[in-house]
């Protein structure tokens, strides 16, 4: 790897000039391997070699330092020039909310090799050495968290392309980096995915220029601008509006400002060393009006460049309108890493939103390569960490000086903080399920069984896991400031997640043909279960007597049949005697409809969802929010932003309602692994008349469609060739029907 030889005052940018060797014939083949210690973009003769942004992204850098490869042949000429520009990234920029900067190393660096073939099968080369060249580039400034600054008086290209050494240009040293932690990319690139243009540009009554998108995105705007040359134009992000002007205070420190200096022709800016979570943008200096700006901004959304699988749609517009700000939230954090929100001082891989979220992400995008990317830091920074789970992946919280929760978890000898932990199997398990990927299953398997065996050692004498727990995180009634404080009792919550995980790990080590560890893993999750009830179940009232703990209880199958029967109507009873409000937080929550309609209580269950006041899934919407919410009451009711010092307006966790959208109200989900049998089971209620979806599954498309009229329910099914599918309508006996359109007619008065 090389650094540049010289302080530069931007983002240094390197070159290489080379010429083709003569006498081989035509060139056939022109690969490129890069990645740094940064951020790179990469260009041949002037041209990007690729579509893909922030490469490398963010990995467990100590262990798995990625590098992208693309095929160049077009862009290079017999005279060429590879360019890079590095950006500070994860890296070295700020990372996470404790102030912390360069994290991982102060020094950006570049690695690439380009290989050349020619036809008569010589190899030519171009590696980072000393050879290579190093000066400024026009961004004086980049941060993912507080934004990028770019000076076109300094934007001169010439340094891109064959010619003499640029002035201001040096040299190179190298820098000392073990290769073996190279490793190519499992999860797809970041790339651009939309462009956006405003819908409104308008002046504030404090007299801002204010630019709104419509929807709350994650990237950056992409501007074409002519003015004064040293003119200064400056955007601020913000992802929503506070007394008519931009509510920046949940971005904490995070500035999310980017800066322009113009140089005097036409300027075209897209600050891609940094991104933005955003819908809002105040913009100052502009030189022109109102609607020129309007022709000249647009918002470029970025994320991990995944392929859509899954669609829902219903007779109900504001739970389409939430299903799509389900998507949205996905879309904003997975980029690169899955993050819990995208836009203030934190971005990071926290485990127990993805935990929450897993099984409804499985059902929108194919994630099976970004989530072993992903899963593969877990396991390298768990074996570093002697077994014990990070709260996030990557792990940077190592590396603070942290008081609080992680410096009291350090403190136990077996930490398990359940819900967040326990992504190491659910996360795996809900792929395996979804995509059927068995060589996934088995790379990832010795993480799920290692955490297994630490949940054991963290239990204590009476099988119950205690220690240190964040429990139903963000319960409605917690306070502000104590998002831990909830309802149900934290050991409850604790004890059954962590059940779930042993069922799991027990199912996954049959799967793979691992019969002492299924036996062993089996044996933990019988322990968790009677100590469970030994523990927590009185008399048909669980410990707290708090939705989250029944609801936990019944989906995790910790009840006999006569406690689960009274632990439905318990929940239904305190799910009506809140007023069908949520009262749950990240554990509950993914689980409560489900718990309800598969208890009898489908009727609560949808009044439950279909709830619009505060607190519930829909009251954002009718707020105007296009992405779920971090908070049920991220903004309170009268337009004022949450006074918690966490108010995210972009933050998945609370989405994972989604996977009983598609499951019961859809009706669609997975028999056995990759969908090789189905199960349709559409559920209707809420009065909801009609509903369809479709699933694109590793054995082809599955299709629903159902309609209620007043004298019958129509459905319509498509089920794809190498699957079968189980039929259970209301009304009808369960049927099963082989691949090929199927059309079923219950009569009205038959169904329930």
């Amino acid at each position: 790897m090389i650094a540049s030889a010289q302080q530069v005052e931007s983002a240094p940018a390197f070159r290489r000039r080379f010429r083709l060797a003569e006498g081989h014939g035509r060139l056939v083949s022109a690969q490129l391997s890069a990645t740094a210690l940064g951020i790179v973009e990469l260009f041949l003769n002037g041209a990007p070699v690729s579509e893909d942004v922030l490469t490398p992204g963010w990995s467990s850098y100590e262990w798995r330092l990625r590098y992208a490869e693309w095929d160049v042949l077009p862009l290079v000429h017999a005279d060429s020039v590879l360019g890079a520009v590095v950006g500070a990234g994860w890296h070295s920029g700020r990372l996470g909310f404790a102030g912390e900067r360069a994290v991982y190393g102060d020094v950006r660096a570049l690695w690439a090799r380009l290989v050349l073939t020619f036809e008569d099968d010589f190899v030519q080369q171009v590696v980072t050495d000393e050879s290579w060249q190093s000066g400024p580039s026009p961004s004086l400034l980049d941060d993912l968290y507080d934004g990028q600054t770019i000076d076109a008086r300094a934007r001169e290209n010439a340094w891109m392309r064959p010619g003499d050494e640029p002035r201001g240009w040096g040299g190179v040293v190298t820098v000392d980096v073990d290769q073996t932690r190279l490793t190519p990319y499992i999860a797809p690139p970041v790339r651009r995915q939309e462009h956006l243009e405003p819908v409104r540009v308008w002046t504030s009554p404090a007299g801002a220029t204010l630019v709104d998108f419509g929807q709350n995105l994650v990237g950056w705007t992409h501007l074409t601008v002519r003015g004064r040359r040293g003119a200064e134009i400056v955007l601020r992000h913000a992802e929503v509006l506070e007394h008519e002007e931009i509510g920046v205070r949940p971005l904490r420190t995070a500035r999310a400002t980017d800066r322009y200096v113009l140089s005097g022709g036409v300027d075209v800016f897209e600050p891609t060393l940094t991104f933005h979570g955003f819908r809002y943008v105040e913009v100052t200096g502009w030189p022109g009006s109102h609607d020129e700006l309007a022709a000249a901004l647009q918002a470029v959304i970025i994320g991990s460049d995944l392929r859509r699988i899954g669609t829902f749609e219903c007779s109900d517009p504001l739970l389409n309108r939430l299903h799509e700000n389900i998507v949205w939230s996905m879309r904003g954090n997975f980029v690169d890493v899955p993050t819990d929100c995208p836009q203030r001082d934190e971005r990071l891989g926290w485990t127990g939103d993805l935990a929450a979220f897993v099984d409804t992400a499985v059902y929108l995008y194919d994630v099976g390569d970004f989530l072993r990317d992903w899963l593969a830091d877990l396991a390298a920074e768990q074996e570093a960490a002697g077994g014990t789970i990070p709260l996030v992946v990557p792990d940077n919280f190592k590396y603070e000086n942290r008081a609080g929760l992680t410096a009291a978890m350090n403190q136990l000898e077996y930490p398990v903080a359940a819900l967040w932990h326990d992504a190491a199997i659910w996360v795996p398990w809900a792929a395996w399920r979804a995509y059927g990927d068995r060589e996934a299953l088995a790379a990832e398997y010795p993480s799920m069984a290692a955490y297994a065996r630490r949940i054991s050692q963290a239990l204590d004498a009476d099988g119950i896991l205690r220690g240190v727990q964040l429990g139903d995180w963000l319960d409605p009634d917690a306070p502000p400031g104590q998002p831990w404080m909830a309802k149900a009792d934290p050991y409850v919550v604790a004890t059954a997640c962590v059940h779930r995980s042993a069922r799991m790990a027990a199912e996954a080590a049959t799967v793979l043909g691992e019969h002492a560890d299924a036996a062993e893993f089996g044996a933990l999750s019988a322990r968790l279960r009677e100590a469970f009830n030994d523990v927590f179940v009185h008399e048909g009232r669980i410990t707290s007597d708090a939705t989250t703990a029944y609801a936990l209880a019944i989906a995790f199958d910790l009840l006999g049949e006569s406690d689960r029967r009274a632990a439905g109507e318990r929940l239904a009873e305190l799910v009506r005697d809140a007023g069908h409000h949520v009262t749950t937080g990240f554990a509950g929550t993914p689980f409560i409809v489900g718990a309800l309609s598969d208890t009898g209580h489908l009727d609560d269950a949808y009044r439950l969802v279909q709830q619009t006041e505060c607190p519930s899934w829909l009251f954002p919407v009718t707020m105007g929010a296009t992405t779920i919410w971090e908070r049920w009451d991220s903004m309170l009711p009268d337009g004022s932003i949450n006074p918690g010092e966490m108010t995210s307006f972009n933050h998945y966790a609370f989405g994972a309602v989604g996977e009983w959208l598609h499951r019961v109200v859809a009706g669609v989900s997975a028999l056995e692994p990759g969908y090789r049998r189905v199960l349709i089971a559409p559920r209707p209620g809420g009065g909801i008349t009609w509903a369809r979806t479709r699933l694109r599954t590793p054995q082809g498309d599955v299709r629903v469609r159902w309609q209620e009229t007043d004298d019958r329910l129509e459905a319509e099914l498509e089920i794809p060739e190498g699957a079968t599918a189980v039929v259970r309508l209301p009304g009808l006996s369960e049927r099963t029907v082989g691949a090929g359109t199927h059309r079923v007619t219950v009569p009205r008065q038959q169904s329930v």
